[in-house]
């Protein structure tokens, strides 16, 4: 697979451009940097991995489309009108749009899921802490927020409602359907997620943490491999994972 990779001097475009080098199934068609031409570096791909910044993203989707390119999307801190614009375009084109492609993410995704379904959030209050490096420009980052929507639709609270991001001052007991959202910033921390369900008496809780960028740059990938295989659609990593 021919392969065009966006965002070519940032730390993840180094990390998905040596991926593909160590892959025999794939090579890279070209590359693309801030201010060259999209479009032309587009045409002819087989398929785009994208981990810029979402200020790139109503442009990818337009030459995407254009040039009939299968995309996969790694940038976070999309707007909710961005997001309906990669919705848009994925009924013409396939891609795959997730805040994290690392297997162990999409594992810790799926087990979040099952214990909210289990433990709810009336015995147990449910807490999410992220840390990563601090040239990180979003926050909560995409990993989080995608925990968090996995903790809504299970507990059957609302992100803008039940959702309390870190505490200060005189804040009084905690509502039992708040789910308490706390952002680190530090270092070169490539990525840490937890989320804890805490209740009387005992503590459960589901940790990953991301020691290099290529766990991230393979699984885009494998996730633009699957790609070609697949008619137009919105997918995600739990989709080439097999794990709905």
């Amino acid at each position: 697979m021919n392969i065009t990779v966006t965002g070519r001097s940032g730390r993840m475009g180094q990390s998905v451009l040596a991926a593909i080098e160590a892959e025999e199934k794939a090579s890279v068609h070209a590359t693309h940097d801030n201010g060259e031409d999209l479009l032309a570096a587009i045409t002819g791909a087989e398929a785009i991995i994208d981990f810029t910044l979402p200020q790139l993203t109503d442009e990818l989707l337009e030459a995407a489309i254009q040039a009939k390119t299968r995309l996969v999307i790694g940038t976070t801190g999309h707007s909710d009108q961005q997001r309906e614009a990669i919705r848009a375009a994925s009924s013409v084109i396939p891609i795959v749009y997730a805040s994290n492609f690392s297997t162990g993410v999409n594992l810790l995704f799926h087990l979040t899921r099952k214990a909210a379904s289990i433990l709810g959030n009336e015995t147990f209050d449910i807490e999410v802490t992220e840390m990563h490096h601090r040239h990180k420009v979003d926050a909560p980052s995409g990993t989080a927020r995608t925990l968090l929507e996995i903790l809504n639709e299970e507990t059957q609270s609302s992100y803008q409602d039940d959702v309390t991001h870190g505490r200060f001052g005189d804040v009084g007991p905690r509502p039992s359907r708040e789910i308490g959202m706390h952002t680190l910033r530090g270092g070169d921390v490539v990525g840490d997620h937890t989320v804890m369900f805490a209740a009387e008496g005992e503590r459960f809780e589901l940790t990953h943490k991301a020691s290099s960028r290529m766990t991230f740059a393979s699984g885009a990938l494998r996730a633009a491999l699957w790609l070609s295989e697949q008619p137009a659609g919105l997918y995600d990593m739990q989709d080439v994972l097999g794990l709905k």
